[in-house]
């Protein structure tokens, strides 16, 4: 056998070697996009004073869900430029412009443009809503789960830790004597969802944010519609929440007008007796789901998540 044959077996034989390296790989990435392309992308927005991206709380989230979805993409809302300017805009900033904000974020993703789900922990709940609400169109927001969400605002405030900062003792005070000022209003993120139920007319007219996403004032028929178009809203409550006061708003309760002491459930409300926002139209398509999850505020296990949120990524 001459050179030129011997050296083309060979080559030959090379190409096979590597042809047989690169072929499980191929599969493998194929497998992989697959089983990705199966799960629907999810937007994480987290609560007070977290952020995006610490690995003990929302970047635990995403590579739980990441762990149970094959990689599926995740997009945690980042407000700011940076982790801290993140956790420092969740107690300082507008609602409204960072509502905003994430909407264009997320018409503007790419890996978003084929229908997401999304999930809000505590008051990043009630401001995903506000994103289902305003940010109506594609891409389509198709279950919307809120963990330990203020739905219909708070009243009252948990107490500063043993020996706490004078700043949070002083946002206790400016949020029981002022807070419907208006330059409290655009600069305090904990203002705009305070409901006073002692005085309703002052909460009306002087929050920015919850009478309007909770249509009590006027009705928008685009955020009613928005929100009747999800395939699930999930709402859940912590038994033994200390930080939500009513810990029935997660469930949009809350004290009836005028006192704070008696509740009323969602179904003995206006909101949903005039179906306002479309919550009584979803509830009586099976579509309004109301879970629990035992212990105080955000202090849920990963195997709850997984048995209780993850089926609704699927």
């Amino acid at each position: 056998m001459n050179y030129y044959v011997c050296s083309q077996l060979s080559a030959s034989g090379s190409k096979m070697h590597i042809f047989q390296f690169i072929l499980p790989l191929l599969l493998w990435q194929l497998s992989t996009a697959e089983a990705q392309s199966i799960y629907l992308p999810v937007v994480l927005w987290h609560g007070m004073g977290d952020s995006c991206c610490y690995p003990f709380s929302m970047g635990h989230i995403k590579k739980l869900i990441q762990e149970q979805h094959n990689g599926t993409y995740v997009y945690s809302v980042m407000i700011g430029n940076s982790i801290i300017a993140d956790a420092e805009h969740s107690i300082l900033g507008n609602a409204n412009d960072q509502v905003a904000e994430v909407c264009q974020t997320i018409q503007s993703d790419p890996l978003l443009a084929n229908g997401y789900h999304a999930i809000g922990f505590s008051q990043g709940g009630q401001f995903l809503r506000a994103v289902a609400q305003r940010c109506g169109g594609a891409p389509r927001l198709k279950n919307l789960i809120t963990v330990g969400g203020q739905h219909q605002g708070v009243f009252g405030v948990p107490p500063c830790p043993p020996h706490g900062s004078i700043v949070c003792e002083y946002f206790r005070k400016l949020l029981h004597t002022a807070a419907y000022e208006r330059g409290i209003q655009n600069r305090l993120i904990q203002a705009q969802y305070w409901h006073d139920p002692l005085d309703e007319e002052a909460y009306r007219e002087g929050n920015i944010l919850m009478p309007d996403i909770n249509q009590e004032n006027s009705i928008n028929e685009d955020y009613k519609q928005n929100l009747m178009s999800l395939e699930n809203f999930v709402l859940a409550m912590f038994s033994d929440d200390h930080t939500v006061i009513p810990r029935e708003s997660s469930w949009f309760g809350f004290y009836k007008p005028g006192q704070d002491q008696e509740l009323q459930t969602l179904q003995e409300s206006t909101l949903y007796t005039e179906d306002r926002l479309g919550l009584k139209a979803l509830d009586e398509a099976g579509k309004l789901h109301f879970i629990t999850s035992e212990g105080d505020h955000m202090q849920f296990t990963d195997e709850w998540f997984i048995e209780n949120i993850i089926p609704y990524l699927n």
